[in-house]
Order: structure tokens, then sequence, then C-alpha cells
């Protein structure tokens, strides 16, 4: 297992990825561990090296005895950084974890390329609150709390349905330590952030959840927005762990903020479209299509690589996978049967499987009619045929 020992306590960390790509650190909440950011990583990898890691006190990390600070653990992600040789990166924390990135990010801005603070505060009084909680998991253990503190994290709604996820914090807030859960209470108590606030020159998005009461907008999400020079805000219909209960949404903030589009960055979309046209559809194809462009044709397909490939396919809110299922059922149910097969070739070489086929066209033959799933079982049957 990866451990790296970090001012005299050893941290465990999961960094998952190509090398090369762009290093995005998620930091977690209190009373969770890096395994609460799992809805995310899957969408995140093709773009990006996911550097996950347990905060001091929490997960599998060391819980030494003690009060903790956000400068200690500020300076822990940073030592980690700095062991794994990783000189730039994006840094994504929620509520604790957002409470370690405004000190990362003030403290070492030339290492911060994007700072994402989610349902987090530069102050997360009243004291007396923490006092109270410290105590009584010192005294008593995780299941002191453990149903107050869930009560916080989820909506009513998300623990009503047994969500899984939720189900899966609920068994490691259990788990947790107590001596260091109680030490990154304290990190909490004492964290004022006010007069740094200012110094935070990174760009910045703010996620809020509408329906927290742990770090609501008033008086804390509005505060990071405010004083944060040109910080973004998003708001979503969530309680404390928004990423959990809205995770689409929460991925799709992220991507649109850390991955700005091609047009958006002044790059032209056809050169992307060509790349993504290529990567989706073959070679063998892309070339016999561009071979047979005449002046004729020439402008509708520069139309469809700019607009199609280079600025919808390109889009990451949806992976390549869901838009092959959505071009087959689309294909499918219009009858536009040679874009169907070209698309059913191009899929299964690539991130299809057979099982994929199956299901699309199931859903298909209820929505669009058993004549044209039958369609589309017969071209798909001859495809993989002559792939066999």
């Amino acid at each position: 297992m990866p451990f790296a020992t970090i001012q005299n306590a050893r941290m465990f960390y999961r960094l998952q990825g190509n090398p090369g790509r762009p290093v995005l650190i998620l930091s977690h909440s209190i009373g969770t561990d890096h395994a609460m950011w799992d809805p995310q990583v899957a969408d995140l990898l093709p773009y990006f090296q996911v550097l996950r890691y347990d905060t001091r006190g929490q997960g599998a990390s060391d819980a030494p005895p003690g009060e903790y600070s956000i400068e200690t653990l500020g300076r822990d992600i940073l030592g980690l950084a700095d062991s794994l040789k990783i000189s730039h990166f994006a840094f994504c924390g929620l509520s604790l974890g957002g409470a370690v990135g405004q000190f990362v990010a003030a403290h070492a801005p030339e290492r911060v390329t994007h700072l994402v603070l989610a349902n987090t505060s530069p102050q997360f009084g009243p004291r007396g609150n923490w006092e109270t909680r410290i105590a009584a998991v010192l005294k008593d253990g995780m299941a002191a709390i453990v149903d107050m503190a869930m009560q916080r994290f989820f909506s009513p709604n998300t623990l009503a349905n047994e969500h899984p996820q939720a189900a899966s914090i609920r068994s490691v807030l259990l788990g947790t330590d107590p001596v260091g859960y109680a030490g990154c209470c304290a990190a909490l108590r004492d964290a004022d952030h006010k007069d740094l606030l200012r110094r935070i020159e990174t760009p910045t998005l703010v996620i809020v959840g509408d329906r927290d009461v742990s770090t609501p907008w008033s008086g804390h999400g509005e505060v990071l927005v405010r004083e944060i020079p040109g910080a973004k805000v998003l708001h979503l219909a969530t309680a404390h762990l928004s990423n959990i209960e809205r995770p689409r949404s929460f991925t799709a903030a992220l991507l649109e903020f850390l991955r700005p589009q091609p047009d958006m960055g002044g790059m032209d979309p056809l050169q992307a479209g060509f790349e993504v046209r290529r990567a989706v559809l073959g070679d063998a194809h892309v070339d016999k299509a561009i071979a047979a462009t005449t002046e004729f044709t020439r402008a509708f397909q520069e139309l469809i690589t700019r607009y199609a490939w280079g600025t919808i396919w390109t889009r990451p809110e949806l992976d390549w996978r869901t838009r092959r299922l959505l071009v087959l059922a689309v294909t499918a149910a219009l009858g536009r049967w040679e874009e169907f097969a070209l698309h059913v070739r191009a899929g299964l070489a690539n991130e299809l499987e057979l099982c994929d086929l199956k299901e699309v066209l199931l859903q298909t033959a209820v929505y669009a009619g058993v004549p044209v799933a039958n369609t589309g079982f017969h071209i798909a049957t001859e495809q993989i045929n002559k792939d066999a």
C-alpha cells in the first residue's frame, strides 16, 4: 500500500492516472477518507492524474495524539506533493479539505493552478460545538456523534432512500480513530482564514450546498466568494457532502472549471475535431472521408468536424462510452443505418462491449419499436461477424 512519512506521520495516498497529465489533488471532509471521491475519479482520469490521500488522523493515515492545525494539515499535503515530485497541481477540497485548500493556496500560490472550495468556510465556529464533539468522541467513541454527523452530511431523502454511498460513509465514520477525529476537530475549531482570503490569487470555484447546515451560503460560502478575488460560485441542491448527493453535477463543475473548452481558450475546434473524429471513428474511416472530400462537400465536412466533433464530442461532461450509446440509440430510432453501422464498428473497437450493444438495442425496442431493434440487431450481428 502506498504510504509516505510526512512531518513524522505516515500518510496513505492513491495516485491514479497517466503520468504527464495535470495533477488534481482531492482532499476529503472530516470523518471520511479518500474513498469519498470515488464518484468523481473515473470521469476525471481521462484528463488528470488524480492524487487522493487520507488526512492525518483519518482513514489509513496515522492519528498522532494531540490537537492538529490547518497549517499542519496543509504542510502535510505540500510535503506529500514534494515526496511525489509534484511541483504544480489543482486542488479540490471539501469541508476540512477546503480549509486545507485555503491555506495551501495562500501560502504556496506558485504551486496551485486552480482551487475548488466545496462546502467549506474560512471559519467553522462556534468553538463550543467543537469542544463538545471532541469530548464526546474521546469519552464514548465515534458512535457518540455518528447520527448527528450523518444528518449533517446528507439530506433527509438521501438517508431515507438508503443511498449506498451514505452507508459507506457511515461505516468509515464509525471506523475513524477518535483521537485523529478529535485532532481534526481542533483544527476546524481554530481555523480563521478571514484575513487570509484576499491573499489567494489562484482561480477559485466555490461550491455551496443549498441544504448544507454545516457550511451554508450565509456566513460561509458568501464570505469566500466575496473575499477571494475573482471567485466563482456554484449552488447545488445538496447537504454537506455535495460530491456524493449530486455526483454528476459536481464532476461536471470540476471539469468545466479545470478544463475549459477549446473555443474558450482561443483554440480552433476544427483541429480538435479532427483529433477526436480519428479517435472515435478510426484513422481508416477519416482518411477515406478526407480523400473523398471535394470543393462542393468541403464546407460540410468542416462543419461537422468543427461542431459535432470539435465542440460536442470534446465536452467532458459525458464520457465517450455514453456518447457512443446515445448515438447508437438515436441513429437506430431514426433509421440512420449507415451511421449506426459505422458507430457499431467503431464502438466495439474501443469502449463498447457486446453487453452495451445489447442493452441499447433492448432500450430502443421499448421506446422506438421492435422492428427498429430487429434491424439494429441484424446490422450489429453483421458487424460482429465481420470482426470475428
